[in-house]
């Protein structure tokens, strides 16, 4: 299941088509916290972020994934601003057949502290029995 996240992410990064620097992280297990502890139901989450773009390009990017997405079978379940201070903008989107979400934000880089522009991608599993 962790390569059919990273696969997803992969076509999120093609579909966003920016030349930046992306963090390097691999796809995670962990857990559903929905059932019980005792059964072995997990789910696979590959977060990862893309900066050192213009901020207008990351702009358009994300137009571009909003408008691409349903072409892809995806179906956009919130399309508006996330809960943070800063109300940065906000796509969630399921697959097809719901095998998969994603959660993509727009953050600009904050006046305090040295956080940059950056997208942010989290691609998650539906939760499934482990063999």
């Amino acid at each position: 299941m962790e390569r059919s996240v990273e696969k997803t992410s992969s076509r999120i990064l093609e579909i966003l088509a920016l030349k930046g620097k992306v963090t390097e992280s691999g796809a995670m297990t962990s857990r559903c916290s929905d059932y019980d502890i005792d059964e072995e139901v997990y789910r696979a989450r590959h977060p990862w972020s893309i900066y050192q773009v213009p901020f207008a390009d990351m702009q358009k990017a994300v137009d571009r994934l909003r408008a691409e997405l349903p072409k892809e079978g995806w179906r956009i379940v919130k399309d508006g601003v996330d809960d943070s201070a800063g109300k940065s903008p906000q796509i969630i989107a399921e697959s097809k057949g719901a095998e998969f979400a994603i959660d993509v934000r727009l953050y600009k880089a904050s006046e305090v502290g040295n956080a940059p522009d950056l997208v942010k991608v989290s691609v998650e599993s539906a939760c499934y029995r482990a063999k």
